[in-house]
């Protein structure tokens, strides 16, 4: 008896979560600019915005996304983790050999849009990251948030590239190397053909 109990209110739980959402997604108007589909109350001007059919919304003043809808059938590329490239191989120092993490970052980031390049895609094309970020001996031992936070300014968020992915930041213990800072995954959408 009592298990049946539990599991009807689980199944409510679950299903008043999927309508609060849905609701939450309905409430809002989407926009539609070159065949991209953002949910938020106003958005940037977007040019050149690549035609995948995906749909970002969340809140319109946040630098990244609540969360990104890709279309049925739609192909990804997933990026392995990513880590920053050397600066100079005989620094002395993790800055000198890799930088800050919003160096690191900025390199990392650069890497994934040379990838993306590579198979037809551009930064654009992003509807999700994940990064590890690591202490940050420098900055008293802390996770250097606000420098990722810069570093994915220059490349989303902006001008140049408007769009705003879906986004995790998981601060770990340590990376495979102990000069790296950050560690990235990205996951792109290939525009519809």
């Amino acid at each position: 008896m009592m298990n049946k109990k539990i599991k009807s209110l689980t199944l409510a739980a679950v299903l008043m979560t999927s309508l609060s959402a849905t609701a939450y997604a309905a409430d809002k108007a989407p926009i539609v600019v070159q065949g991209t589909v953002s949910v938020a109350e106003s958005a940037p001007a977007q040019a050149a915005l690549p035609d995948n059919g995906t749909v970002f919304y969340g809140n319109p003043s946040s630098s990244i996304s609540g969360g990104v809808i890709v279309p049925e059938g739609a192909a990804y590329l997933y990026t392995s983790g990513t880590v920053p490239p050397v600066l100079n191989k005989e620094g002395k120092t993790v800055y000198e050999r890799y930088g800050d993490t919003k160096t690191q970052a900025a390199g990392v980031l650069a890497s994934i849009e040379k990838q993306l390049e590579e198979q037809g895609l551009s930064m654009k094309d992003v509807v999700y990251l994940r990064a590890y970020l690591t202490a940050d001996a420098a900055k008293e031992g802390k996770f250097d948030y606000a420098g990722w936070n810069e570093a994915y300014g220059e490349f989303f968020n902006n001008d140049k590239n408007p769009i705003k992915p879906a986004r995790s930041t998981v601060g770990v213990a340590s990376l495979v190397s102990s000069d790296w800072l950050i560690e990235i995954e990205a996951v792109a959408v290939f525009p519809k053909k």
